[in-house]
């Protein structure tokens, strides 16, 4: 159908264009993407298998949904591409405000339209794109908003009384008509408000301040909420409930892959930063390793959740960090190094809610936790478990035999910080100093080449600092980060200067 030939609704007619509800029209196009083995929704990622066939479920069945599930799961983004199963344009009645259909008008304006003007009355053309309308819930929000009201200013102009359907000034979802209509965050929406929609819900149409008017709308619903929401901001009121024919549950990525993937895809790096900054599959996994650590944490809220955002926001500052770093020391290239990740946490500390024990710890001591749990996990998935060393050193004569011939790999390196050597890696220094600075210690690179041995200088300086994170997070030396630098000694040194100097304050005191 050429939309440029088509202007009234007498070349309408002769197209063959017929009426079609959004939710058919909707319907049609998802069967001709399923058999043509087309995606749904693009950029979606984890929900393949869950969620995706959950929404083409209830799509299928011309279902209004409510999309339950945690903040940062992608909900309102798979309401945006729904779009994407209307076609490309549909006609109205030029001047309406509600899209009428010309076939199938449903407001005075239209009908007195075509009535006058018969097949000559004026066609628009709607791009789906603008057949599209979403609300954020708030509890300011008024039936006015959503519906409608009488116009005051509009009965004056056109001399009519309040009691003419003429004046009445639709809201945004009348406006909506003939498209897809989402409630962000529905549960925040007062319930009286909530009421207001049970009829359109229910029989498809609206009611506006005691008008004897029935518009039955042809709207695709789409609502969000929050599982805690029931209990904590409002709720969704029971009968409103049950008008929505199915709910949707989301979830999180369950796999670190799939993590990666929404991250690699959502991160907003610069192509000027790639080329200034390589970033490892080890950093990027790490900073997923957060979130995963942060939604399985005693003190974040698991309630709240841990949305995507914090991955994207944290690797976004990763990068930032190590660019920054590059731009100070004139240098035109760098990696992100293990100090860059202290600046990803203001990443963190604004993306969790943290339960009564999280606040007593503060956000700060939470997060820099959360990072080294993360180290904690990655180590062993590329190194030897330290805690399995341990325990087979523990194990009496009958393991020393077998201790001899596999060789304790950390030995040379926890041995060089028992003599008393400190490393200092200051947070700005330049790569080259860094690589000098981690050759100090005995054993390091002989270990990670031992087990990265096609790993080039930088990825092997790199895995050399993982390497003293990693063993501190299993307590064989001593880590401390203080505003500038991050610090490494041995362990019981640490710990014997920190109760003389808890004993020279107990002298003075």
């Amino acid at each position: 159908m050429n939309i440029n030939n088509i202007k009234t609704l007498g070349e309408l007619k002769k197209s063959g264009y017929r009426y079609r509800s959004i939710k058919d029209e909707v319907r049609e196009n998802l069967i001709a993407k399923l058999k043509a083995h087309e995606p749904t929704f693009s950029g979606i990622v984890g929900y393949e298998d869950t969620v995706v066939p959950d929404v083409e479920r209830a799509l299928l069945s011309k279902h209004n949904m409510l999309f339950l599930g945690l903040r940062g799961q992608a909900k309102t983004r798979m309401a945006r591409q729904m779009t994407s199963l209307l076609d490309e344009y549909i006609p109205s009645v030029a001047g309406s405000d509600i899209n009428d259909d010309p076939m199938h008008p449903i407001s005075r304006y239209a009908q007195e339209e075509i009535a006058t003007h018969g097949d000559e009355t004026a066609i628009h053309w709607i791009h789906r794109s603008e057949r599209y309308g979403e609300k954020l819930a708030t509890p300011d929000v008024s039936v006015a908003d959503l519906i409608g009201d009488i116009d005051p200013i509009k009965a004056a102009n056109l001399k009519l009384s309040f009691a003419d359907e003429r004046v009445l000034h639709y809201g945004i979802i009348p406006r909506s008509n003939r498209g897809i209509f989402v409630i962000n965050e529905l549960p925040d929406l007062q319930a009286r408000i909530q009421v207001a929609l049970f009829n359109i819900l229910e029989e498809g149409d609206v009611q506006i301040r005691g008008f004897k008017l029935r518009l039955p709308l042809d709207i695709l619903f789409v609502f969000t909420a929050n599982p805690e929401d029931y209990t904590n901001r409002g709720s969704i009121v029971t009968p409103l409930k049950d008008r929505i024919q199915s709910q949707i549950l989301t979830h999180y990525p369950k796999t670190l892959e799939d993590a990666l993937e929404i991250t690699e895809q959502e991160a907003a790096i610069s192509s000027e930063q790639k080329q200034i900054v390589d970033i490892s599959d080890l950093v990027k996994r790490l900073i997923e390793q957060i979130a995963f650590e942060a939604r399985n944490s005693e003190l974040v809220d698991k309630k709240s959740g841990v949305s995507a955002r914090l991955t994207i926001s944290a690797l976004e500052n990763a990068v930032s960090a190590a660019e920054r770093r590059a731009i100070l020391n004139n240098e035109k290239h760098t990696q992100i190094w293990m100090s860059d990740l202290a600046g990803i946490i203001p990443s963190i500390t604004g993306k969790v809610e943290l339960v009564y024990e999280g606040e007593q710890e503060g956000p700060y001591q939470v997060a820099m936790n959360l990072v080294d749990k993360a180290i904690r996990t990655q180590f062993v998935e590329y190194f030897p478990n330290p805690d399995q060393l341990k325990k087979r050193k523990n194990t009496g004569k009958a393991s020393m035999q077998a201790e001899k011939e596999e060789e304790n790999p950390y030995r040379p390196i926890t041995a060089w910080f028992d003599k008393g050597n400190t490393l200092n890696l200051p947070f700005s220094t330049t790569d080259k100093e860094k690589v000098l600075s981690l050759y100090q210690v005995d054993g390091l690179h002989a270990l990670v080449k031992k087990f990265f041995p096609k790993a080039n200088e930088a990825q092997s300086a790199f895995l050399m600092e993982f390497v003293l994170h990693g063993l501190s997070s299993y307590s064989l030396i001593s880590k401390k980060i203080f505003e500038n630098k991050v610090e490494f000694k041995d362990l019981m040194g640490s710990m014997m200067n920190f109760s003389e100097k808890d004993f020279e304050f107990d002298e003075e005191a």
